[in-house]
């Protein structure tokens, strides 16, 4: 049985900062990002861990910065520990399978989701005024119907315990400037493009996911995670139907529970039951299974 890793303390290297999964540490010039086995939802970190969860996170995410290399180069340098620096050997036994070994960026200030289907957050604004993120859809969509075309939403990225808030292209462009908005929005949409029809012969629909961007003297680059069920939206194609909500392989089953308990999406995060635990586990596992060859 995998022991969970909800929080990592490597008194040999400088700590840097705790984010809702990953630890980072500075190696050198370089960071140490750990993916640890803690899961959030509605922005809030859950009180238990999913043991191994952190694993196929950083499996996932390598996995698929690979296939991305000839859209846009990413921060990692190795995932093999015995080529990380000396000062890491102490803690190798936790950082097996769990860690990048990563450049140093400068994270943009937004969060980079781009939308297949109409789902999540999406929906909610969507039944509103048909409007997400500035982007005027269609009168007659269902929740997780197919969108017309691929769209980019971005939000804004709040402080841990706090929600993102969705904004629009120009406010994006406020924040980072029109030229750097419109080469993230070609380079995400063209990322989720190629990751849907890979996703898609294995069986699997990705409705939705998350991407996060930054800078290394001024060059655009991926960072942090990419096409994990911690920033995805994962379908069973064979069980896709518009007009309700999917089953999937990814956290929506543990925001599901959230909601039927009636939580107030605020801190502190109640107590996951076993059960709960084991079915998000599995369906984590079942994505890293169909996905990652």
């Amino acid at each position: 049985m995998t022991k969970a890793i909800q929080y990592t303390n490597f008194s040999d290297l400088r700590f840097i900062n705790r984010g809702k999964v990953r630890d980072l540490y500075a190696v050198g010039e370089n960071l140490l990002l750990v993916a640890t086995d803690r899961i959030s939802a509605f922005d809030v970190i859950m009180p238990n861990p999913i043991p191994g969860k952190g694993i196929l996170l950083n499996r996932m995410s390598a996995f698929w910065f690979k296939q991305m290399e000839d859209i846009i180069d990413n921060h990692i340098i190795s995932t093999a520990v015995d080529n990380y620096p000396p000062e890491c050997s102490s803690y190798i036994d936790i950082l097996e399978g769990r860690s990048m070994l990563v450049k140093k960026a400068k994270p943009l200030p937004v969060e980079c989701i781009v939308r297949g289907y109409l789902s999540g957050s999406g929906w909610n604004d969507y039944r509103r005024n048909n409007i997400i993120s500035g982007i005027k859809l269609p009168d007659g969509l269902k929740e997780s119907s197919k969108l017309p075309s691929i769209i980019f939403t971005p939000t804004t990225k709040a402080p841990d315990g706090q929600h993102d808030t969705a904004i629009d292209k120009k406010e994006m462009e406020n924040l980072i400037g029109a030229d750097l908005t419109n080469k993230i929005i070609r380079k995400a949409i063209a990322i989720y493009e190629r990751a849907a029809a890979l996703a898609l012969k294995s069986g699997i629909i990705i409705a939705d996911t998350k991407m996060e961007f930054g800078l290394i003297n001024d060059k655009l680059i991926l960072i942090d995670e990419l096409l994990t069920p911690d920033s995805s939206r994962f379908w069973p194609a064979n069980e896709y139907e518009e007009g309700r909500g999917q089953n999937s392989f990814d956290k929506q089953f543990l925001r599901d529970y959230l909601l039927s308990i009636n939580w107030n999406q605020k801190p502190p995060a109640p107590e996951l039951p076993p059960d709960i635990i084991e079915k998000t586990k599995a369906r984590y596992y079942e994505a890293f299974r169909r996905l990652v060859k």
